[in-house]
């Protein structure tokens, strides 16, 4: 790669528009996985009607008093979040590292995308565009095993984060010691998130296998799996919590992180 593009993508990830962004993105964060512990949370206890993911909370928050000025920025955010992980994927650094960067700007640059769309006034429907996307790819050759890799990777990400949260890992993606608060969240909030997209990425093994594209539901679908568990409430909530600490280190993490 040229010195000019390094040198390009360096000066766009110090930019301090761009940094300032990318802890806006952290914030956005942590208000998305609030609220959708809020949502799961209702789930549990049979007082909600929104869909518990992304989607469902970006509508739930736009239809607050201040929500359309929220959901601009919170776009604005996920998008310079994006933007500052792929200068990151320029430069110095491990394959796996790269990976990584690439996968965060993907997912940060999608929600930016989704949360555009509904303060725009477009549909949610995160659950129907899952169900749709993986009833293309099992169109394709192999496509049944295409739908089964998904799943796996999806499990093995939910497992690093897993043992991201039980080792305190994320720690490292921080300048300094947050304090204890921020810590404990972190790594409730992280086991949390990790048993949840456990599940999303068990839902895509288990439509692969009955080969039937139905059956692979995003996070609100995961979610409300758990309440056909002995207890299922109960474990519900614990999961909703979870995800709101993930949401209350987000809050620290975009003062700490490093950017």
């Amino acid at each position: 790669m040229s010195g000019t593009v390094r040198n390009a993508a360096s000066d766009a990830g110090d930019n301090p528009v761009v940094r300032a962004g990318a802890r806006v993105g952290y914030a956005a964060s942590g208000v998305l996985h609030l609220l959708i512990g809020w949502l799961a949370l209702q789930l549990a206890w049979g007082g909600g009607s929104g869909s518990a993911d992304s989607s469902g909370a970006f509508t739930q928050l736009g239809s607050t008093p201040v929500g359309a000025v929220l959901l601009w920025a919170v776009t604005a955010g996920f998008a310079l979040l994006g933007l500052w992980q792929l200068t990151e994927l320029i430069g110095p650094g491990e394959a796996k590292d790269k990976v990584k960067n690439l996968g965060k700007a993907v997912l940060y640059l999608v929600l930016a995308g989704t949360a555009l769309r509904i303060a725009a006034g477009g549909s949610s429907g995160g659950g129907e565009q899952t169900s749709s996307m993986t009833g293309t790819l099992m169109a394709q050759p192999f496509g049944r095993i295409l739908v089964a890799v998904v799943g796996a990777v999806v499990i093995g990400v939910g497992i690093y984060h897993v043992v991201k949260g039980v080792r305190s890992t994320f720690l490292r993606d921080l300048r300094e010691n947050p304090g204890r608060w921020v810590t404990w969240a972190g790594r409730l909030g992280y086991i949390a998130k990790g048993v949840a997209l456990a599940i999303v990425g068990g839902l895509f093994v288990v439509a692969a296998v009955q080969s039937d594209p139905e059956g692979a539901e995003g996070l609100d679908g995961a979610l409300r799996s758990l309440l056909e568990l002995p207890f299922g409430s109960v474990l519900l909530t614990v999961v909703a919590f979870g995800i709101a600490f993930y949401g209350v280190y987000s809050f620290g993490r975009a003062r700490y992180a490093k950017v």
